[in-house]
């Protein structure tokens, strides 16, 4: 028989595998995405419905029409079970689930009726652990309290904070006993019960220090406790950080040492690892008042095991030149205090002096009800000239031996780019004719700068200066203690120290700036940044440096632009003066801190 032609049968494998093909593209052309919309609830019960759909876990995401009624059937009751660790226990969920040409899109409609509310609270705590004032403060603190929702959130961060106010005074063993929340339904009330063993309060034991480079009974020196006081939180961190600020290590870790608590007593443990001893600095600035420079230092973190301290810096600029050495030897305690002892030699050349002058320093800085106190003994002698370049109306050499004191003080939330802080600096000092002194001579000076964000991109900076002198012999004064207005950190619009009382030197020509006994300046200033680092400025600066009664302040105005660069807040400045224009539009350029 002739044979017939025929065609191959597909086999079974090929023809699902077509079939499998074809329903993947099917469900890929009525896959679309879904969008979610919750009504009736606000705040955290919105949030936290959100948070426990399934349906915004798809949001943006292709789903099948299947997908998409299996995940809204769901909803429901995935927003009942969001509301209950708030206190709504009777929640109702209505809406609908519609295909638009967007994609899908769910709208759901929440009644969360009403909340089951705290009835009776009792809090039970007994002994001298409830008379404490974090724990008092942290008993007032508990929520829920009774009337309000029974938010399950709250009542467990309430437990927390009790016993952590218990851990941070002393009670180390205090244990939650009876934890109980009974809650009817039907009534929508609740019953809250919670009680404390608080223990035995813990003394503080030895303090054993690891990994130090200094001798236990140097490092022993800043403890604020005595062994055998009770143990607080508090005096943990007030050792880290006084060992912090210490600046003698880059690792300072302040623990209790739990595991051989014993008898009531608990050994602390600090853990230190040494610091950088020595630290290089240098580099190049410029600055209107001093021209541009260079600078590079030197500090000896530490000289030997007794702590002692070395600082020194030198600065060469076209204005300015300056070296600066100072000993510093701590003396750990309660007020932090420390003996310095330095040398500054400082030879300076402006619009209106020429001076230099060497100065040997000794005082006494310690912390005192909030301020930095430093109060000591000063002796500078050295030549100067006050009056331009071409007309001087004193040439002399001074020696003049002087007390200071300087209380200083500053707060700052971030001191890189403070958005609310202040400083304030007081200064006193006198001198006494015939004592190395050339001069009777009494003087006081306040400066205040107060910076506060009203916004997040806005800042406020207000600043003011008030000084006063008494002098006999005025012609005997140096330059750097007289007062003199005018500058990048005084009235801007005028030349550094070209802003005070005048003397006629030559009819011809113009009067000659020789410095005033009395200063009062101010300054207001509004910051806007237009990107993270970038901002810009406007600003009034007023004032005047004066003797006598005769105080005629000058006023200066401009804009500016400010760059938070890596190595500083820099500060760009076009000032005007409104008053006695001298010399024009003046640059201001300024790299450093706010305060």
């Amino acid at each position: 028989m002739p044979e017939k032609d025929t065609l191959p049968t597909p086999p079974a494998r090929c023809i699902a595998r077509v079939l499998a093909l074809g329903l993947l593209l099917l469900g890929s052309a009525q896959a679309a995405t879904i969008t979610t919309t919750v009504g009736g609830i606000e705040g955290d019960l919105k949030l936290a419905a959100l948070a426990g759909l399934d349906l915004n876990q798809y949001a943006g995401r292709d789903v099948s029409a299947a997908q998409a009624r299996r995940l809204y059937e769901r909803a429901p009751a995935q927003i009942a079970a969001a509301l209950e660790p708030y206190g709504y226990y009777d929640a109702t969920v209505s809406g609908d689930l519609k295909e638009t040409p967007q994609g899908w899109q769910a709208t759901l409609n929440v009644t969360p009726g009403e909340p089951v509310t705290v009835a009776t609270l009792e809090l039970k705590l007994q002994g001298e652990a409830r008379e404490l004032k974090s724990v008092r403060q942290a008993l007032r603190a508990f929520e829920p309290k009774v009337g309000q929702p029974m938010n399950h959130a709250a009542y467990e961060r309430g437990k927390a904070v009790i016993q952590a106010a218990l851990f941070a005074d002393g009670f180390l063993d205090a244990k939650l006993v009876e934890h109980r929340v009974e809650l009817s339904r039907s009534t929508h009330k609740a019953a809250v019960k919670l009680a404390w063993e608080p223990g035995q309060r813990y003394r503080i034991g030895e303090t054993v220090f690891e990994g130090a480079q200094f001798p236990t009974e140097f490092l022993q020196r800043y403890l604020p406790w005595q062994r055998g006081d009770f143990y607080t939180q508090e005096q943990l961190l007030g050792l880290q950080q006084r060992l912090n600020e210490a600046d003698y290590f880059a690792i300072v870790d302040v623990n209790p040492d739990i595991e051989n608590a014993a008898d009531g007593v608990v050994p602390i443990r600090v853990n230190l690892a040494p610091a950088k001893r020595s630290i290089y600095t240098g580099g190049i600035f410029v600055g209107t008042d001093t021209g541009f420079g260079v600078r590079g230092g030197l500090e000896r973190r530490w000289m030997n095991r007794r702590g002692h301290k070395l600082k020194s810096e030198l600065i060469l600029a076209q204005r300015l030149t300056s070296a600066t050495a100072l000993y510093q030897i701590p003396l750990p305690g309660p007020d932090n205090r420390s003996f310095n002892f330095g040398v500054n030699f400082r030879d300076e050349d402006t619009e209106t002096t020429r001076s230099r002058t060497t100065t040997l320093v000794a005082s006494e800085t310690r912390q005192w009800r909030g301020f930095t106190r430093n109060a000591g003994i000063h002796l500078q002698t050295g030549d100067f000239e006050i009056g331009n370049r071409k007309e001087v109306a004193f040439r002399g050499n001074s020696t003049i031996l002087y007390p200071q004191l300087d209380l200083t003080r500053k707060r700052a939330d971030d001191p890189l780019f403070v958005r609310r802080g202040y400083s304030v600096s007081l200064l006193a000092r006198a001198a006494a004719e015939g004592v190395l002194s050339d001069t009777n001579f009494v003087q006081l000076r306040g400066d205040v700068k107060w910076i506060r964000a009203f916004k997040p991109r806005q800042r406020l900076i207000l600043r003011g200066s008030v000084g006063t002198s008494w002098v006999d012999k005025f012609d005997q004064l140096p330059p750097d203690l007289r007062f003199f207005a005018g500058g990048d950190r005084s009235i801007r619009g005028y030349v550094y120290q070209t802003i005070g009382p005048e003397l006629i030197v030559d009819p011809a020509k113009k009067p000659v700036v020789i410095g005033g006994k009395h200063l009062l300046t101010a300054s207001a200033e509004y910051e806007y940044y237009f990107r993270s680092k970038w901002g810009i400025a406007t600003f009034v600066d007023a004032g005047d440096a004066f003797s006598g009664t005769k105080y005629e302040p000058k006023i200066g105005t401009g804009l500016g632009l400010r760059w938070r660069s890596p190595v500083g807040m820099l500060r760009l400045d076009l000032g005007v003066p409104l008053r006695e224009p001298k010399d024009g539009v003046q640059i201001h350029l300024v790299i450093g801190p706010d305060l």
